[in-house]
């Protein structure tokens, strides 16, 4: 089993480092193929991405932040992530199959 931190902002690495989250692996895009049952990925991954790490078997913990309108769009300091209420929120996510996905339009 292996845990990968994925994201391309070096403020987030530094809060993970901080925070102490024992990562194999920090990688600024994740490649789903490399992803096993049981593995762990930690990051803001779009929606199809994080489906894609579920369905593979794995955990994934979204890296959540309350962030406020001026923030966005900017790299963010750990103290502006803490600020922001940085915190790890395990999600199990599903894709729902076109016909039915369509059916509910």
């Amino acid at each position: 089993m292996a845990t990968y931190f994925v994201s391309r902002h070096p403020g987030a690495h530094d809060w993970a480092a901080e925070e102490g989250f024992a990562v194999e692996a920090v990688i600024v895009h994740l490649d789903p193929a490399l992803i096993q049952p049981g593995d762990r990925v930690i990051g803001s991954l779009p929606v199809n991405l994080a489906a894609e790490v579920c369905a593979r078997g794995a955990r994934y913990l979204h890296l959540s932040l309350d962030l406020p309108p001026e923030l966005r769009g900017r790299e963010l300091s750990t103290e502006q992530m803490r600020a922001c209420g940085a915190r790890i929120e395990e999600y199990r996510i599903t894709r729902v199959e076109p016909t039915d996905a369509a059916a509910s339009l």
